[in-house]
């Protein structure tokens, strides 16, 4: 049965942030993207990688997981083996975020984004970005104001969003129950210029034409210049 959506098809869930919300980080974030709820939190150390160091760059990378009660059955912890879902999605939020970063002006600092999902109903990957980023923008305003940093490393905006195709119809920011049935689901994560980080994209139970791909870039284009505007409230 089709799931009315109380709001438009092109428009994103309600989002709200709680900035600096783990006090022992040194960036952070509680984002909120309709039910989906993550901590997204940056820590800093001077465990450089040996193949940043040989650069004289730094280094960012990022942790995701979900926890337990972030789902309706509960969820098993990762304790030993990684999930390989975990694993892909934290290499991509690490991917799009080094995206808008010059590591070679945090040389000898290496940067952690953890991303832990409290409740999860869609969006989790894309709200780990979009949080992550206000996370991390944070982290080195504050490594300026203690003097460890000369200007902020980052220089553009990241954020990502879902986008799909349900029953013909073209949906933007789909929460679990919309994503669970589309027959088309991708996320996109795009810089402060547009242009494109990273592109994941699926034709679940149907395929989709070049025409459909390009109309969904340009829905979830929509989507990312909203996200942008709320990460430089906080940021």
């Amino acid at each position: 049965m089709k799931k009315t959506r109380t709001r438009g098809n092109s428009s994103i869930r309600p989002v709200s942030i709680i900035p600096d919300f783990c006090p022992n980080a040194a960036g952070s974030v509680l984002i909120a993207m309709g039910n989906t709820r993550v901590i997204c939190a940056a820590t800093v150390s001077q465990d450089v990688p040996d193949h940043a160091l040989k650069r004289n760059e730094g280094w960012l990378s990022a942790e995701y997981t979900m926890l337990p009660y972030s789902t309706p059955a509960r969820k098993k912890r990762e304790l030993i083996k990684r999930d390989g879902r975990s694993v892909e999605i934290q290499r991509l939020i690490g991917r799009s975020l080094r995206a808008g970063v010059n590591l070679s002006l945090i040389p000898g600092h290496s940067v952690t984004v953890d991303c832990d999902v409290l409740q999860a109903d869609g969006g989790t990957r894309t709200a780990s970005i979009t949080g992550g980023y206000i996370a991390l923008k944070l982290a080195f305003n504050s490594m300026i104001s203690q003097g460890l940093l000369a200007e902020n490393p980052v220089f553009t905006n990241v954020a990502a969003i879902s986008v799909g195709i349900s029953g013909g119809e073209m949906l933007l920011d789909l929460d679990y129950s919309e994503d669970s049935v589309a027959d088309v689901d991708m996320n996109i994560a795009m810089d402060g210029k547009l242009n494109l980080i990273e592109i994941q994209g699926t034709g679940e139970n149907s395929s989709f034409s070049v025409l459909q791909m390009n109309s969904m870039v340009e829905l979830a284009t929509k989507g990312v210049l909203e996200l942008f505007e709320i990460q430089n409230r906080y940021c």
